[in-house]
């Protein structure tokens, strides 16, 4: 197997005396898409912002590409140009289009020309399904519709990675569909994906891996086969057991609609 283009050796975050997570190690391969599950409060943000220099670690290592990118002086813009990020709230600029959100890290970080910026941010926005909401606002856009300019935003830099922290949190049960959606097809068309989510159906039928962190540590990972029908640890089972449970019969109605779109 080649060398994971992103892998993290012993990552360990601490907030004064709160140890957050310690002693991380992941290995993300191209192409691959990787879930992270768990309580909340067990470091999952945290870890991805730790990735994606976002957040400073008090030990350990992330290494994209084979590069360090935790070195001491390495450029952390030009890191950020390779990891794309989405997070929980959609973190648009109000006063700026669609259009103008996806164009500006063209414009501002990669300096390329206007004209080209508008093209590749319009191809980006067609890909999430918005090119004919590329003049709206945030504001006459839905949380749904806001987030997938978000994550056009992140596609235009043409990162490596993409990391997602929880990106569908912040919407009502309607919307979330249409963002799994179009998470499953990055994930189809092999972009290699990290998604801290609570949606067991999109971990169940997209994730190549799931990883199950709790207080701060790994307890298990393996394929969505391994942890939702064979999980080694009691621990385990008993989260996945009681998540679902917390759907009730009308969630479950929502995650099997949503399951289709995968």
């Amino acid at each position: 197997m080649s060398n994971p283009i992103l892998e993290t050796r012993s990552l360990t975050k601490i907030y004064g005396k709160n140890i957050i997570f310690k002693d991380i190690n992941l290995k993300v391969n191209e192409g691959e898409t990787i879930v992270i599950i768990g309580p909340s409060g067990t470091g999952k943000s945290t870890l991805l912002r730790c990735i994606n220099l976002l957040t400073s670690n008090e030990g350990g290592q992330v290494f994209l590409d084979g590069k360090e990118i935790t070195a001491k002086g390495y450029n952390q813009d030009e890191v950020r140009q390779h990891i794309g990020m989405v997070f929980q709230n959609f973190l648009l600029f109000n006063h700026l289009t669609a259009l103008d959100n996806v164009m500006i890290g063209l414009l501002k970080v990669k300096k390329m020309p206007k004209a080209q910026a508008r093209q590749k941010a319009m191809e980006e926005l067609k890909r999430v399904g918005l090119e004919d909401r590329a003049d709206h606002y945030p504001g006459q856009l839905s949380g749904g519709q806001q987030q997938r300019v978000a994550i056009a935003r992140a596609l235009a830099m043409d990162p490596s990675v993409m990391l997602f922290d929880e990106p569908t949190s912040a919407l009502d049960p309607e919307l979330i569909g249409e963002v799994l959606g179009v998470m499953a097809q990055l994930a189809r068309d092999r972009m290699t994906m990290l998604v801290v989510t609570h949606e067991m159906g999109f971990a169940r039928e997209v994730a190549d891996r799931i990883v199950f962190m709790e207080k701060g540590s790994v307890v298990e990972e393996g394929s969505p086969d391994d942890l939702f029908y064979h999980p080694k640890h009691d621990r385990t089972r008993e989260f996945l057991w009681k998540i679902t449970e917390l759907y009730g019969k009308k969630e479950k109605k929502r995650v099997q609609k949503n399951d289709r779109l995968f």
